[in-house]
Formats: structure tokens, C-alpha cells, sequence
């Protein structure tokens, strides 16, 4: 009796990763098709309205993470890291420091926050993960990656949108024997620990799967895609994933018991690849691999059986068949960047810092309103947000809100 209620425990926890209130990376359920209705269908020659910016952030690349009633985002003054908090009018609530973050290469905050009742949770570019109080901004926890589980500093610093299942907090250290982590996401406290591969962390954010009966996190650590058991970290496989200078920072998308990851050089483990999960979920085959579909960090769409995204500095995106890798169309009208669906229509941010409203289908891209991002500096790295009917999209020191509802 004490263990089947322990397994009904362990099941109504995991179901919080569904709770459409919890934004996590690219959308409820990190596959960047957000859950909105009503939103315009084109916007005016100038762009959809401006409502309210903040031209004041410090450095960083992270994107917003709404909570219930202020959104957070995070950067970068001098060498320390700051959270930032404003209500949904675009009024400064509070903005505090909460340790040293990233200034070697790329300056700034890489880990978008993800808001938990009244916690927020990110990870720094050295790997510290940080669980902040969202009502005055106090830190109840912080966990040092690297000092407490052996995990490696990478090139890039380490970027990783912390994965919420239920009452755990995954991370990828990528120790050699602290691969991948779960933390209490109340007191910070280790729950499991996985070896995984055994490689360093890649700059991928993990996924959490239910297949048939068996739950998964899958990830793509320095050379592999891994699945690991979600309750125990147990290491079930992992499949050969190269990149030369070691990135994987696009998360892996599930569908009907198949793994889709995407990365850049086209080598004879890399490009885009499909794995193909066994019933119990403890193996892979592999289904294709496109050595075409160079995607590098930008995010791709998998929408009735078709994938949409671009390829990485060749100023293309691809329509592709899911269920053999057949690119059955491409567009070279837009450059390549990050791409979103909500209501119907894709939503593309390229690295020249336009934003276009896209129509798409198995026949044709058709650029249906665009704009250009009027302010901010450096590269067009972060991920625009979609929620409640509004458009964020930062740009280095600037956040711009814009009404698309």
C-alpha cells in the first residue's frame, strides 16, 4: 500500500509540468507553440502596437518569464547579475542582485526564469542555480553546479532553462558522474543524480516525455542525445549527436514515441536527426537524419507531421516531412532566425532583427506583415515570449512589449 501511494504521489506531482500557468522555455509545454487565441492575424506597415519598453536591463540574452501578476527577467551590471521584476503595465517593481554572472564571451545571463507560485528559478552562466523569492526578490536557495557535483565549465558558459517536473528542478552539471541533476525545487536539495554520458553540458535544455508507461528526460549533453529515468536518473541510452565546437543548444522535441534534435554541421552525426523510442522507452532506433537541416540554437516547429525552422546562417527555412526527413520545400525570403507558433501562425525572429508574422504550410512560406526591432544592441540570441496576447522580444539592454491581441 505505502508504495502504491507513493506512485500515485509521484504521478500527480509530474502532471505539473502540463499546468498551462507554469510558462517554462518556449511555451507551457517547450515546443515552441504557445496556447493563444485571438491574436492578430496581420499588423499594421510599422508593426503591431508598441506598448511599453525598458531600455535599462544590463547585457543578457534570456528572455521574460511571466509569473501570476509581474514578469522576471534577468542581466547584467558589471560582473553581477541582476533579477528584474515588473508588472504586466511595464512599471519597475524591484530589481536586485543576485550574484556573480557571465562576462567572458557573449556578456550576460543565458537562463531564462521560470516562476513557480511565488519562486522564480534560473541558473547563472557559471552554473549556479538560483531559486528567488517572486514577492521582494529575496534568494531562499542557490546550488553551486560545478562546486557541489563536479560540473564542467563550458566554452559559452553554461545555458540551461531549467526543466520543472512536478517538485523537481532538472540541471545538467555534466560531471562525470553528477551528468544530470534533480533539485527540490523547495530547499534546493539533491534528489537524484544521473551519469548519463558521462560528457559536459552542451547549452541544451532538457524535455520531460511520457512514453507508454515510462517517464523520461531526454537531452543532448557534449556528443549524444540521452534519455535517463525522470523518477531515478537512471540512464537507460543515448545516441551519437556531434557538433565541432560541442553545441547542442536546441532542445529535442517528442511526438508519438519519436526524438527530433537538430544541430549545425553536417557531418555524419549531426544536421537533423530522428530517433525512434522502443515501446518501454529503455532504447532508440534511428529513423533518419538530414544532414541539410543545420539548426543550431533558433528552435524548430513540428506541426501534422511537418518541421519548420531554419538553417543556420544560410538565410533559408525548410518545411520537412516528419516521418522520413524530405524537405518538401524551402524559402530563402527571410533570415534564418527563432521561430514560434501561436493561433494559427508561425512567429520568426531572424539574427538581422526583423520580426515577421508567418503563414506556412506542406505548399508554401508567405510573409504575411514584418517589422524591424527599433532598439536594444548586439546579436538577436533571445527567444521572443508569447502571453496573453503580447509580444516580448529583448534585445540586449531593451525589452519591447508589443499588443498582437
Amino acid at each position: 500500500m505505502k508504495e502504491k501511494n507513493l506512485l500515485i504521489l509521484s504521478l500527480l506531482l509530474l502532471t505539473c509540468v502540463t499546468n498551462a500557468q507554469v510558462y517554462q522555455w518556449r511555451g507551457p509545454n517547450r515546443n515552441g507553440i504557445i496556447p493563444e487565441k485571438g491574436l492578430l492575424k496581420a499588423w499594421p506597415d510599422i508593426g503591431p502596437e508598441l506598448l511599453w519598453s525598458f531600455n535599462s536591463l544590463g547585457d543578457g540574452h534570456t528572455s521574460v518569464g511571466p509569473g501570476k501578476d509581474r514578469l522576471f527577467i534577468t542581466g547584467l551590471e558589471g560582473n553581477t547579475g541582476f533579477l528584474f521584476a515588473f508588472d504586466y503595465n511595464g512599471k519597475l517593481l524591484w530589481k536586485v542582485p543576485y550574484g556573480p554572472e557571465w562576462t567572458e564571451n557573449y556578456i550576460g545571463p543565458r537562463s531564462t526564469p521560470v516562476i513557480i507560485e511565488d519562486r522564480v528559478y534560473f541558473q547563472s552562466g557559471y552554473g549556479v542555480v538560483y531559486c528567488i523569492n517572486a514577492g521582494m526578490g529575496e534568494i531562499v536557495w542557490s546550488v553551486d553546479l560545478l562546486k557541489e557535483y563536479g560540473g564542467k565549465k563550458v566554452t559559452w558558459g553554461l545555458v540551461e532553462n531549467l526543466l520543472v517536473v512536478g517538485d523537481r528542478i532538472i540541471c545538467t552539471p555534466g560531471g562525470l558522474k553528477n551528468n544530470i541533476v534533480a533539485l527540490d525545487r523547495v530547499t534546493g536539495k539533491l534528489l537524484w543524480s544521473s551519469p548519463g554520458n558521462g560528457r559536459a553540458s552542451a547549452y541544451c535544455s532538457s524535455i520531460y516525455v511520457k512514453h507508454n508507461e515510462t517517464d523520461l528526460i531526454i537531452t543532448t549533453t557534449d556528443g549524444s542525445v540521452i534519455g535517463i529515468d525522470a523518477n531515478s536518473g537512471q540512464a537507460y541510452w543515448h545516441f551519437p549527436q556531434n557538433q565541432g565546437n560541442h553545441i547542442h543548444a536546441n532542445m529535442p522535441l517528442y511526438s508519438d514515441g519519436i526524438i527530433y534534435c537538430a544541430t549545425e554541421e553536417a557531418d555524419s552525426d549531426n544536421g537533423m536527426v530522428a530517433i525512434k523510442l522502443s515501446d518501454d522507452g529503455k532504447k532508440v532506433t534511428k529513423l533518419w537524419r538530414n544532414r541539410e537541416l543545420m539548426n543550431l540554437m533558433e528552435g524548430f516547429i513540428l506541426l501534422d507531421g511537418l518541421i519548420y525552422g531554419s538553417v543556420y546562417e544560410a538565410g533559408k527555412w525548410f518545411c520537412v516531412d516528419a516521418k522520413n526527413g524530405t524537405v518538401i520545400h524551402s524559402f530563402s525570403g527571410l533570415s534564418d532566425g527563432i521561430i514560434l507558433l501561436a493561433d494559427g501562425l508561425f512567429y520568426c525572429y531572424t539574427k538581422k532583427g526583423e520580426v515577421a508574422l508567418v503563414s506556412a504550410d506542406r505548399n508554401a512560406f508567405s510573409i504575411i506583415s514584418h517589422f524591424r526591432v527599433p532598439m536594444g544592441d548586439g546579436p538577436h540570441f533571445s527567444h521572443p515570449v508569447i502571453h496573453k496576447g503580447k509580444l516580448y522580444i529583448r534585445h540586449g539592454r531593451a525589452l519591447m512589449v508589443y499588443r498582437i491581441s
